[in-house]
């Protein structure tokens, strides 16, 4: 034991010895020694005040069950709105696909002029005023033969759309509120998995928008 323990101070010495003046690595400012026990800083978890607080006094069921309920609000919300012209949405695309050339007999100038003659508005038998619309496009035939329903006052109109707008705030609000739900329940999931005594190793530290990642040792069940 004697000589083991000397050559480990040899080793150490050698090692102090050999160490370049330049090295830097991160244990040398996260570490330190306190009431001289060597104790390394481990990083804080990124957590906001609002997820604290329903961490300590929710549990991960009533969480849960919280989020299950929003989902089910933002579907119902979803059905009723249908995303129509919602703000943000990627624009939609209608290839149209022209047969100009028969039997080679086209040339290139002839297909460039059916192009530019192409119309829209006929080709989906609708009028010019409503090709825009990718919802409630009514047909030429549809238009002439039923009535027009609906609001038509300017006024009515512009209440109609304030009311639709509120209501794609409040979607949007709802789905902000379930991933937020949905985050603290998977930290508080991972903190009840702190409590293994399985050996783990962090992989990813706690963000705002996750939680942290830990790697756990394999062990086999019998």
């Amino acid at each position: 034991d004697y000589h083991k323990k000397q050559n480990a101070l040899r080793a150490l010495q050698k090692k102090a010895l050999d160490k370049n003046p330049d090295e830097f690595y991160f244990k040398m400012i996260r570490a330190g020694l306190q009431d001289g026990v060597h104790v390394v800083k481990q990083p804080k978890d990124e957590v906001t005040p609002e997820q604290v607080k329903l961490m300590k006094t929710q549990d991960i069921k009533y969480v849960e069950m919280k989020r299950v309920a929003e989902a089910k609000k933002i579907e119902r919300l979803k059905s009723e709105l249908h995303l129509l012209d919602a703000e943000g949405k990627s624009p939609n695309k209608h290839v149209f696909f022209l047969d100009t050339r028969r039997e080679g007999k086209a040339s290139i100038e002839e297909d460039l002029f059916w192009v530019q003659e192409f119309d829209i508005a006929t080709h989906l038998d609708t009028v010019p005023e409503l090709v825009d619309r990718v919802y409630n496009r009514p047909t030429v035939a549809t238009l002439q033969k039923a009535a027009l329903k609906g609001a038509t006052d300017p006024a009515h109109l512009k209440k109609l759309a304030q009311q639709r707008k509120n209501q794609y705030d409040l979607l949007k609000q709802r789905i902000e509120r379930e991933k937020a739900m949905f985050v603290v329940a998977q930290k508080i999931q991972t903190r009840k998995d702190l409590l293994d005594k399985t050996h783990k190793v962090k992989v990813k530290k706690e963000t705002t928008n996750g939680p942290a990642i830990y790697k756990f040792k394999f062990q086999r069940k019998r």
